[in-house]
């Protein structure tokens, strides 16, 4: 058995008769045994990523590009961009500032034979994968009952199982080489309430079923080791949100958004991820932080 892995205390003699009962029957179930994520005593309490190999889909650009690089700026070793697209300038510009740390992967994460192969790809190049982001998703911004069925399979299929396939693949990889890893969604704060600026009841829809889903593998998940986290950003300055900015009611929205009125540069999402990436979260695990500067208007 790993050093690491622990198992419960033995439960204490009965100070009743009224509680041996129980405590007989407490102490006939075996103690579960969990792989323990507690630092050792030579551990660097440094929020960094240090020696990581993190994986983000969709970081050709958005939200992914932005937390690529600040995975970067907190010495991530490498960092993996699954995308189904070509990288563009921004990624190849990212990539020429940190040569040999930043790769691109092609991966379809709705298909789960790609992300297993694209899994296996950054271990046999870098040896190891520490960090999984789901990232990658869609949204269409329209009135509920203009949606039909092949726009919402699109959005499901991308934000939901996408990101399914994307933490599964890497808890497997993680429980094969004996890495205590760590996986982080992009939830939404539509996932809480109604973006009034640019509704979308199937996108929130999708973006609360992969912040549910977070809180269950964290549970499934915790005996080997793997934390599973998920962040709710609020308005991000990305291709998704371009077509909500050219409302001609959008600064007045703003205005009455209380809070912060303003998009987030993608990258002031990054340091909750780093934090959750890292080994200063060892002991964070089930949890959704939100990240939007105007949130007491959602």
């Amino acid at each position: 058995m790993s050093p690491s892995a622990i198992e419960a205390t033995t439960t204490a003699p009965p100070t009743s008769a009224s509680e041996s009962v129980p405590n007989q029957i407490a102490q006939s179930v075996p103690a579960p045994v969990y792989l323990s994520t507690e630092p050792g005593p030579d551990h660097d309490w440094k929020v960094t990523l240090k020696n990581k190999v993190i994986v983000i889909t969709g970081a050709n650009r958005g939200i992914g590009l932005g937390l690529a690089t600040v995975c970067l700026a907190n010495d991530a070793k490498e960092v993996y961009s699954f995308d189904l697209f070509e990288p563009g300038e921004e990624f190849q510009a990212l990539q020429q500032t940190h040569p040999k740390r930043v790769h691109y992967v092609h991966c379809d994460v709705t298909s789960e034979e790609s992300v297993n192969k694209a899994v296996d790809q950054v271990v046999a190049q870098s040896g190891r994968i520490d960090g999984m982001v789901a990232n990658a998703g869609m949204t269409k911004h329209q009135p509920a009952l203009n949606f039909d069925r092949p726009q919402l399979e699109q959005l499901f299929n991308l934000n939901v199982f996408g990101a399914y396939f994307c933490a599964k693949a890497a808890a497997n990889k993680f429980i094969e080489l004996g890495i205590k890893g760590s996986i982080v969604f992009t939830a939404s704060m539509t996932s809480y309430r109604p973006n009034r600026a640019g509704p979308s009841a199937p996108y929130g829809g999708t973006k609360a079923a992969v912040r549910n889903m977070a809180h269950t593998l964290a549970m499934e998940w915790a005996k080997h080791g793997i934390r599973v986290n998920s962040i709710s950003p609020g308005f991000v300055m990305t291709q998704m949100t371009s077509k909500i900015r050219e409302a001609p009611d959008f600064n007045l929205k703003m205005q009455y958004y209380g809070g912060m009125p303003r998009l987030a540069d993608p990258r002031e999402l990054g340091g909750a991820y780093v934090y959750l990436l890292s080994e200063g979260a060892t002991y964070t695990t089930g949890i959704d932080i939100p990240v939007a500067g105007i949130v007491g208007a959602w």
